[in-house]
Parts: C-alpha cells; structure tokens; sequence
C-alpha cells in the first residue's frame, strides 16, 4: 500500500478517461491527471471534476494538461489514447496507428514515472499490451491489459438479468483476447450463490448469454450511435486502479504475459489474475475442456497473427 496519496495519471481524455477518473474521484482512489492532445480539453474537464469535490466530499489533486511533466512520479498510468476504426481503414492500418501512438505516449509516461504500473486501454487490446511492454522495457508484471475485468462485468450483469438475482451473487469469467469473436466466456465455471449456472439455465439460454457478453460492446455502439462504452470500462479501470494500489489481491481477469502458463510464451492473454502492489503477481491456471479450450486457443494465435504484424520496435 502505498504512505502518500497516490498519483493515477490517464493518458486519453475522451469518454473512457473522463469515466476513469470520474469512478476514481468518486472513490476517492487518487490524484488525477488527465493527458489529451486536444488542447483545452483536458483541462476543461479535470476543472469540472474538481468542481464536484465540494459536492462529493473528496480533496483531491485533479490536473488537465496536453504535456507529460505534471505526470511525473505517477504510481498507475492507464493509456486510453488511440485512434477508432474509420470507414475504408483496414485492421491492419487501425494496428499500425495505434501501435505508433501507445509506444509515443509510453515513452513519454515511463520516462517520467519509471516506477509505474501500466494499464493500456486501446485496441486492438492484447496487441497494444504488447506494444508497451516493449517499448516500457518495465517487467511484464508491471504492465497489463483491461480486458476481462470490463468483459466478465457484462457476463455477470447479463446472467443477473436471466435470473432475475443481484450481480453481486454471480461469479463469472472471461478469458481470451479482447474481441468480439475472440473472447471466451467461461459458462463452464460460473456460478450463482455458488450454484453452477448450467443447473439453473438451460443450455440455450446460456448459449445466448455468452452470445451477448462477446457482443457486448458492440450492443452498446449500436445504440448510440454515434460512440461507444465509458462507463462500465471506467468502472472496470478503476477496479484496477485499486487493487494495485492498495493491494488488494483481487482476482480478475486482465490480459496479462503467459511465460507457459496455458502453454503459452510470450504473449499478453485474458486470464485470471492476482492483482495487488506488485502488478500481475500471479497466474491462475483454470482447467480449460472442448470447446472453451479450443476458443482460447484461437484467442491465442488471433493475438500472436497481430503480434506479428506490429512494426519493428523503434
């Protein structure tokens, strides 16, 4: 745990940071500074928040900027920053972008807070882990993906709705990559107060239940539209955010690098975790049969085909 207040800065202003650090103050987690290459922006909407703390009780540092030295000495930077997929651009372009501004923001971050935990948020996901893995040189425990944490929410929420029972008696996971096909949603292991999921629902109704967890966030830009999740993906962030601050061992889901576990190597995988003070400090090895292990292991050579495709480290 850390002796002072600690300090989260978020790299990426847009709706999910903005989420991030509304959860944060609102929990009371952490200094806050908001990164965005908009000018303006950021700063407009750290001035707001911090406008709420009168209200809400929390005293707090909240810092807009278009810079990185009021960064310095971070204990969690979350990489949010990145380019949506536009009409005409391919995957492989979406890729390139993403992979040249996540390893432009890294150096900037880690260069100032050598110390820090990363939590990147662009997609394509697993990949972009990756990316700043290398480009950090941090070891891997250090640096980690949202991906199940925000995923098995919506697998809970959906199976809670089915039911008609609070989310906070069902325990459900989702491992694999970061995807709407490639995600895999264990409804082998989820359980309701305890009880399997599979004695209470009848198998198609399961079926259809993982069905709209892997489209979840897709669900979501359907309907609006015009943009996509923030709010449960700041609340999945400050999830987190937390448990590696004040250490609080939670096991979650977050992709992580396998060095065998799974029998992978070197490569950054949804699975379960520990989470606390010291990072990813722990790999949990679920038994995975038929077609969940057939899944994750497509999960796995998706993400190793768009490994591959990353342009050479700079």
């Amino acid at each position: 745990m850390v002796s002072r207040r600690a300090k989260v800065t978020i790299v990426g202003a847009g709706n999910v940071g903005h989420s991030a650090a509304h959860w944060m103050a609102a929990r009371r987690v952490a200094d806050i500074v908001l990164v965005d290459v908009v000018e303006g922006m950021p700063q407009g909407k750290a001035l707001d928040l911090l406008e709420a703390g009168p209200i809400e009780g929390f005293d707090l540092r909240i810092t807009g900027t278009n810079g990185y030295e009021e960064t310095e000495g971070s204990d969690v930077v979350v990489i949010v920053a990145g380019m949506a997929r536009k009409p005409g651009m391919s995957r492989e372009e979406l890729l390139h972008v993403n992979a040249g501004i996540v390893a432009d923001v890294t150096r900037e971050a880690v260069r100032r807070s050598p110390d820090a935990h990363l939590i990147v948020v662009t997609n394509p996901l697993d990949v972009m882990v990756y990316q700043a893995y290398r480009v950090s040189g941090f070891p891997p425990q250090r640096v980690m993906g949202l991906s199940g944490a925000l995923d098995s929410a919506r697998f809970r929420t959906f199976i809670a709705q089915a039911l008609g029972v609070s989310v906070q008696d069902v325990a459900a996971m989702v491992i694999g990559a970061h995807s709407d096909t490639h995600m895999v949603p264990l409804a082998s292991m989820a359980t309701v107060g305890g009880i399997p999921l599979r004695v209470l629902l009848p198998q198609e109704r399961i079926a259809a239940i993982v069905e709209r967890t892997r489209k979840g966030g897709a669900e979501i830009v359907n309907l609006l539209r015009t943009g996509s999740a923030f709010f449960a993906p700041g609340a999945a962030i400050t999830q987190m955010v937390e448990a590696l601050l004040y250490d609080r061992k939670r096991v979650l889901p977050v992709s992580a690098y396998l060095t065998g576990q799974y029998g992978v190597h070197d490569l950054f995988v949804g699975v379960p975790v520990v989470l606390g003070a010291g990072g990813v400090e722990r790999v949990l090895e679920v038994p995975l049969e038929g077609e969940e292990r057939a899944a994750f292991d497509a999960a796995v050579a998706h993400i190793r085909e768009n490994v591959r495709a990353l342009p050479a480290a700079a």
